[in-house]
């Protein structure tokens, strides 16, 4: 089964561009074209495109996609290295998490202490003004 660029966007469930974009990087093969120079692509195209739509989903990095990409290749080597690269990724989000967390309590904190009244007053404008009235240092 061939796709023009159009059902591939669809089935994959992605925006034309970003195809072409994915082609650009070099995560897509550049397609066979047509007599007219439709870009026609096969059922592994579109395989492999659902693969790094769900890996974007999932938050991975381009570069990460790429090597997992690559290792999908080797279909007998051992997945330590795709285990090593969904690790770094988790401990990624977990960090990004914990920046968050920062940043959810210190906007709660600003907005309890803001009393309410004149601008002059705000709690929460002096506390961006000045980092030093944060509760946190990291965020």
């Amino acid at each position: 089964m061939d796709f023009s660029i159009g059902a591939l966007a669809r089935e994959a469930e992605v925006k034309v561009p970003t195809i072409r974009y994915y082609e650009q990087i070099g995560l897509l093969a550049a397609p066979p074209r047509t007599e007219g120079g439709q870009r026609r692509y096969d059922a592994e195209t579109a395989d492999r495109l659902k693969f790094i739509r769900h890996a974007r989903d999932l938050g991975f990095e381009i570069e990460a996609i790429r090597e997992l990409l690559e290792l999908t290749g080797a279909p007998e080597r051992s997945c330590a290295a795709v285990d090593a690269i969904a690790r770094r990724h988790l401990e990624d989000i977990e960090a990004r998490m914990r920046r968050l967390a920062a940043l959810r309590d210190e906007l709660r904190r600003m907005v309890v202490e803001c009393g309410h009244g004149r601008v002059s007053e705000c709690r929460v404008l002096h506390t961006l003004a000045d980092h030093r009235l944060c509760a946190h240092d990291h965020h």
